[in-house]
């Protein structure tokens, strides 16, 4: 059989499809980005279907780039945005609304009244996860009350829910399957992850019919196999996982105390603790980490709302830089005078803040300010950020104190930004020699389901180092910045 996988990476800005050999290779690559809809202020939208066209032309583009047929792929992987919410008409396979997006912030009312109610301590028990209009539960609830006739179908079970991979999945399969993983299901609020299902108490709490759910699978499952009609012949989908815990599969972080943080639209460190779920007392998340063949491992997640979006707004909203990748150019030349920080909660703050209402503020402006500094700024954001997940995640479980940190996403190119992250961190970065992690986790998962890439041992044994970045900051600027960010922090919080 062929070693040929395919990763389709469905993220939050664009769609990619890879093609891999047995190597771990990319012999084949296209990438579409799609419109991003902002309805109301706070309101986070994507068109379904413009997702599922990219999905359909960036695999036959990923296939042609490699000079493959579909013939020549063992199986497909999925990796997608988490906690995107698309509701669809089982008989049909259209969807009733748009998806709500993981960063909209539109039902920040309702996880209030919850928290209130004193609910929390309860979700957090059987979920990990705190209350918050991040997560899927809410998302799909206020979808059911607000188009018309939604809740009815969906009593009736005539609607279907998914995140994204569920959504693919069905529309691949040529609605033959409505499944998702247990990663996935481990983001909706829905979820016990000790009990590895849907729970009652919580679909009762949040008024979610269990029969518009999925099927919840391990990550390296059977998921049925592609209508031949797609892309020429059938293929097998036999993994799927959410993107950072695709990411942390990407980066063999299968021991307990590796950890890693993938830089994207947003920035997730994600913990492995082993069969160990440990509960944080610092705001962060205790999630599923991934399941293979019947077996959990957990993993504590820190969630950083901003991260290369911050990038993209000096793009597109400020008109400050023409390309993304020249922001660590203009960082290094910034005025070293000048104390900037942008606090960047254009969609609240995440870990360990978890501030729904904040929104972006930056400090220390001068008449001297220009663009270096705005460049600076964005992205010391990013790595402050990082800090004070990882402060938490120290607190929460002491073994993670001597961590190497392994990085990935788009933003761990720029030298400049992983030297400020290794310095702010006083801890060693290490950049893989595949960046493109969250697919290769995601390949990786049907590869071996396939037999034609190795096991987990295997794996980890041929992961490569391109460089590792070491601390060179003193400890006297190092604190001066933490304490200065500490206070612009303080200043946004809203609460």
């Amino acid at each position: 059989m062929s070693g040929y996988v395919l990763a389709i990476d469905q993220g939050t800005t664009s769609t990619r499809a890879i093609v891999f050999d047995d190597g771990f290779r990319i012999k084949g690559v296209a990438q579409q980005e799609f419109a991003q809809h902002f309805p109301r202020s706070g309101w986070v939208e994507h068109d379904p279907e413009e997702i599922w066209g990219s999905v359909v032309a960036t695999v036959r583009g990923a296939l042609a780039d490699a000079s493959l047929s579909a013939s020549d792929v063992a199986a497909i992987g999925i990796t997608n945005q988490r906690e995107t919410v698309v509701l669809w008409d089982r008989e049909t396979g259209k969807p009733i609304h748009n998806a709500i997006v993981w960063q909209d912030r539109r039902t920040s009312d309702v996880c209030r009244r919850l928290v209130a109610d004193g609910a929390e301590p309860a979700i957090t028990e059987k979920t990990g996860l705190i209350v918050d209009p991040y997560f899927s539960g809410t998302k799909i609830a206020w979808m059911l009350d607000h188009v018309d006739g939604a809740r009815e179908k969906a009593e009736a079970g005539k609607l279907a829910f998914g995140t994204i991979d569920s959504f693919l999945l069905a529309r691949l399969t040529g609605g033959k399957v409505h499944s998702t993983d247990a990663t996935n299901a481990s983001r909706t609020m829905l979820f016990d992850i000790s009990a590895n299902d849907w729970d009652d108490d919580l679909l009762k709490l949040l008024a979610v019919p269990r029969a518009i759910l999925p099927e919840v699978m391990d990550c390296d499952a059977d998921f049925g196999v592609t209508d031949a009609s797609l892309f020429g012949a059938a293929i097998r989908v036999l993994g799927i996982a959410g993107d950072q815990h695709a990411a942390t599969l990407g980066q063999a972080c299968f021991a307990p105390g590796m950890l890693k943080s993938t830089y994207g639209t947003g920035c997730f460190a994600v913990l492995n603790t082993g069969g160990e779920r440990v509960a944080s007392n610092n705001r962060l998340l205790t999630t599923i980490a991934y399941r293979l063949a019947g077996k959990t491992s957990f993993a504590l997640e820190g969630s950083i709302f901003i991260a290369g979006a911050a990038v993209q707004w000096l793009r597109d909203g400020l008109k400050l830089i023409d390309k993304a990748d020249v922001s660590g150019r203009l960082a290094a030349g910034a005025d070293p005078e000048q104390d900037v920080y942008l606090v960047p909660a254009f969609t609240g703050l995440g870990a360990p803040w978890w501030d729904a209402e904040a929104r972006g503020a930056i400090y220390g402006l001068t008449r001297r300010t220009g663009p270096e500094e705005f460049a600076r700024a964005a992205l010391e954001a990013v790595c402050y950020q990082t800090a004070d997940l990882l402060n938490a995640m120290k607190k929460d479980w002491p073994a993670a104190a001597d961590t190497v940190l392994r990085v990935d996403g788009g933003m761990v190119a720029s030298d400049w930004t992983m030297q400020c992250l290794a310095d702010l961190l006083d801890a060693p970065v290490d950049r893989p020699v595949v960046l493109e992690t969250t697919a290769l986790g995601a390949a990786w998962l049907a590869g071996q389901k396939a037999g034609v890439w190795p096991d987990a041992d295997g794996f980890a044994a041929r992961w490569r180092l391109e460089r590792q970045f070491t601390p060179q900051m003193d400890a006297v600027t190092r604190g001066g910045k933490l304490t200065g960010w500490a206070d612009a922090v303080r200043r946004t919080l809203t609460r």
